[in-house]
């Protein structure tokens, strides 16, 4: 039961990054975004890819492939809306 749920919450927690995204494009603006806090967020989920890849814990695998994917369009739209 604990890994449905966490398993669950991993692949939607990064889904609540396509609010951002369509946010974004709607307003045609990304100031209200950090450019530091962009880069940073990034940054720190790159440098955890390599290990979670090689975690044998799913849940933690599928969170971090699915939060670098949904996150770099983040930043893709953060950069191109500047």
């Amino acid at each position: 039961m604990i890994e449905t749920v966490g398993t669950f919450a991993a692949l939607t927690l990064p889904l609540w990054n396509i609010p951002l995204i369509l946010k974004i494009r709607r307003r045609r603006s990304s100031r209200d975004v950090s450019l530091a806090w962009a880069y940073g967020v990034m940054a720190c989920l790159v440098g955890m890819l390599p290990i979670a890849l090689r975690s044998p814990d799913p849940v933690f695998r599928a969170f971090a492939i699915i939060n670098a994917a949904l996150f770099s369009l983040v930043v893709i739209h953060v950069v191109w809306y500047r």
